[in-house]
């Protein structure tokens, strides 16, 4: 026959590792809750800073491109204005379109009079009015520099 201080030792075990099942149980489900809680909040964190990113390079170009906002009176774009700029500067049509942050065509087309600038990149070529050519030629190369030096660094 058992001893009595042996069979409540084991009761008391029992009883004990219960009670304690029941409390971690509903910790482990707060603390699942609370991971996937803190989960969510990192993506949603890394979505908003994509989304800042791209702002901050939107709005880097626009300020970068446009040193010049539109003015307060009324602005007419002419097709031959911009043709005579870009000669004026010595740019082909490509280095125009890199400096303006718009695709060649998009110079094509508004040189043909196929199209017309946006309100930002009106701002851009009015800010590119009073631009020399050396200048113009500058931050050309400012902008082809970051290139290369990527290029190198992925070709080692």
């Amino acid at each position: 026959m058992p001893n009595i201080g042996t069979v409540l030792k084991q009761e008391f075990s029992r009883l004990c590792r219960r009670e304690i099942r029941l409390e971690v149980g509903t910790v482990k489900k707060a603390s699942a809750a609370y991971r996937r809680d803190i989960a969510a909040l990192k993506r949603r964190v890394n979505e908003l800073e994509r989304k800042a990113t791209t702002l901050v390079k939107r709005t880097a170009a626009v300020v970068g491109n446009a040193s010049a906002t539109l003015p307060d009176r009324p602005v007419r774009f002419v097709a031959k204005g911009l043709r005579s700029l870009r000669m004026r500067l010595g740019l082909s049509a490509a280095q125009l379109a890199l400096l303006l942050r718009v695709s060649e065509q998009s110079v094509y087309n508004w040189e043909t009079k196929k199209a017309t600038p946006r309100k930002e990149q009106l701002a851009a070529i009015i800010g590119m009015r009073d631009l020399g050519k050396r200048e113009a030629h500058q931050r050309l190369e400012s902008l082809k520099a970051p290139k290369s030096k990527k290029r190198s660094k992925t070709a080692k």
